[in-house]
């Protein structure tokens, strides 16, 4: 799949006159929590040739998504777009920049993007970002006696990352097994969520099943604990833009 995935993005960029600079894998194959019939969500940043940035109007679209046989998702940010969120501390784009699953590199550009991810990491920025995508999923998914078993790693990936960037203030590893060793220590809670992990990787379906206690009150906790600190916590001064207008006129020149 991978020289598919390869052989995609090389069409794709031949097609639309662009170089891609990064393609990554993302979601739950990034995560490691797949099945054999997960998608693959692969997701890039390109840049144009240097004659499209010169033109009197700026209005031009920044991203490209295809959808393609083999539930294969590709979608990409121009490298403008990527470094405006990038200055918010977009979370997705700091999460593949530390993708385990990595399909194409241009070396001297991801060098200098993660070299910039420690100033303009924003912890504020990505515990609000986690804490709600966990708060979202866990009332969607998670409040009735039987519930889908594979939303609770949808709730409990993000609230790992919430308890990662509490604790080290640095932004938390894609990798869900890692943020579990972290942030789980042994015991009934961690004894649960290595079961479920196991069916998942498995292939098991995970459908309705009763919802497990020990993690629902696990997850209402911290969240009720992530709305409270949140309250009360200070906004970092934003890191000023020049270091971004340098890695986007020296990837534009070579």
């Amino acid at each position: 799949m991978t020289t598919l995935i390869q052989s995609q993005i090389t069409q794709l960029a031949r097609a639309h006159d662009i170089k891609i600079l990064y393609a990554v894998e993302s979601g739950s194959r990034a995560w490691g929590f797949a099945s054999e019939n997960s998608d693959w969500d692969v997701r890039f940043i390109y840049i144009h040739r240097e004659d499209w940035y010169l033109s009197i109007d700026d209005k031009k679209k920044d991203s490209i998504e295809i959808m393609l046989p083999d539930d294969l998702d590709l979608s990409g940010w121009e490298l403008r777009k990527a470094l405006r969120l990038f200055r918010k501390s977009n979370p997705p784009l700091l999460e593949w920049l530390n993708s385990p699953i990595i399909y194409l590199e241009d070396h001297d550009f991801t060098n200098q993007m993660r070299t910039a991810a420690s100033t303009f990491f924003n912890p504020k920025s990505c515990l609000y970002h986690y804490l709600s995508m966990a708060k979202g999923n866990f009332r969607e998914y998670l409040q009735r006696d039987t519930v889908k078993m594979k939303k609770y790693f949808y709730v409990l990936r993000p609230m790992l990352a919430c308890m990662w960037i509490e604790r080290t203030n640095t932004m938390a590893p894609t990798e869900f097994h890692k943020l579990l060793d972290a942030e789980v220590p042994a015991g009934a809670l961690r004894d649960e969520i290595e079961k479920l992990l196991s069916r998942k990787i498995r292939g098991e379906e995970l459908g309705e099943e009763a919802r497990i206690d020990v993690l629902n009150r696990f997850l209402e906790e911290r969240i009720e604990y992530y709305t409270e600190y949140l309250k009360d916590y200070q906004v970092l001064i934003q890191p000023d833009t020049e270091q971004l207008n340098r890695i986007f006129r020296t990837t534009l020149a070579g």
